[in-house]
Order: C-alpha cells, then structure tokens, then sequence
C-alpha cells in the first residue's frame, strides 16, 4: 500500500506538470497503479518505482501548443484527452445548430406574415438565451469556478472546460444583439423571392446558426466543467477546510 505522503508527492508532480485537476486525477490513479506493480514485481522501494514510473511517462509530459484551449503550452497527453472531449461536443453542438437552423427554415414557412416570423425569429433566439441567463442565475455557487484564471494553487485549471466557460458571457451579449433583430431578409428571400439582399439573407441566416451553436457547445461544456467539479469535491475539500 501507498503511504498518503508518498500519495501526496504523485500529486505534486503532476500538479506541477500543469495539468487540469479532473485529467491529473484521473492520471494519478493510473500512475499510482503503476507504482505499486513496480514496487511488486521488481522488488524496488516508492522513491525508485516512483523514479521509473515518471521516466516512462515523460514524452506524455512534453508541452505543446493547443490554441483552442489556451495561448500557453500545456502537456501534451493533456492535449490529446482534451481534443477528444472537444471533438465530441462539437459535433453534437453542430447537430443541434443544425437542428436549430431547419426550425428556423419552418418558421419562416409557417409564419403567415413578416410580423409572425420577426415573434418566431425573437423566441427561437430567446430560447438560447434564456437558458444562458438561467445556468448564471442558477450556478451562483460555483461562480468562481467559471473565471478562466481562477487556478488550484494558483497552477492547474481545475477542469479541462474551465478555459471555455468564458464563452458564455460573449454568447450570452451576441444573443441579446440576434434578439433585437427580426429575420426580415430571410423572410423575404424564401417566401416573396426577393433576391436583391443577398448578402442580408446569408447573414441572417449564418450568423444565428453559428451563434445556436456556439451557445450549445458553451451550454454543454459548462454543464461538462460542473459535473466534473462535483467529482473534485472529496479531493478539493482537505483544502477548502
């Protein structure tokens, strides 16, 4: 068995590979594993097992740049987790703007007039960002664990979705902009063919369907970063005491 000081000193050293809080923990348990069998198997005390241990860990440590998650280099096994995670929820923010754009293409059809689809045009957009303001108003408890510098012991972020949750403020100010607007050149374009505001159209119709996503993506990441602070409470609370 592993002392909890000798547990402690795997912690340190992967806190100081910087890694986020949910992926060290997650690494620490294999690594300690690792300890442990080496300790077993060749007969070695925790200092040397732990000593191999990180040599066969050390091109997983080697920091590389992934600008998506942040302007500083970060480990690069950390990078490989994280762009899997992302990859994943991208997709599935991509279906549901998808989903999104086709509603709005119905409401443009269903919609009897222009003052009809300007309401469906405000409240499929409000949708959003009512459930903006709602995760703001509803998560005020762990606020401080939205801010993207807020670090454990001032070194590691403490999840790998920490970094976007600063999205939600951006998303929340462009969906009160997209609101405000009522979808006219849309409207015009599809249901009385006028093709002279092309560009009006185009940008009436991306422009919310990239916010949508936008939106869902940062609405799943912090749903993502809470459920994965929930699984740090029994490892944060030593040092919330």
């Amino acid at each position: 068995m592993m002392t909890e000081t000798q547990e402690n000193q795997v912690t340190d050293y992967l806190i100081f590979q910087q890694l986020p809080l949910d992926i060290l923990l997650e690494i620490k348990d294999h690594m300690v594993s690792q300890i442990l069998d080496v300790q077993i198997n060749e007969n070695l005390n925790f200092e040397d097992a732990f000593l191999k241990v990180k040599k066969s860990w050390d091109g997983e440590f080697k920091m590389v740049s992934y600008i998506l998650f942040s302007p500083v280099k970060l480990p690069l096994i950390a990078k490989r987790i994280i762009k899997e995670k992302y990859k994943n929820l991208l997709k599935i923010s991509f279906i549901g703007g998808l989903i999104s754009f086709g509603v709005n293409l119905l409401l443009i059809y269903l919609s009897k007039n222009q003052e009809d689809y300007q309401m469906f045009f405000r409240l499929l957009n409000g949708m959003f960002l009512l459930a903006l303001v709602a995760v703001w108003l509803f998560n005020i408890k762990i606020w401080k664990y939205m801010k993207a510098d807020f670090k454990y012991k001032g070194t590691c972020f403490y999840t790998m979705y920490q970094k976007n949750v600063g999205l939600m403020v951006g998303s929340t100010a462009a969906m009160v902009q997209i609101v405000g607007k009522n979808g006219h050149y849309a409207y015009q374009f599809f249901r009385t063919q006028n093709t002279t505001e092309i560009f009006g159209v185009l940008v009436t119709l991306i422009i919310p369907f990239v916010l949508q996503t936008a939106v869902i993506f940062t609405l799943f990441n912090f749903f993502e970063h809470k459920k994965s602070l929930k699984k740090l409470q029994d490892f944060l609370q030593p040092a919330n005491n």
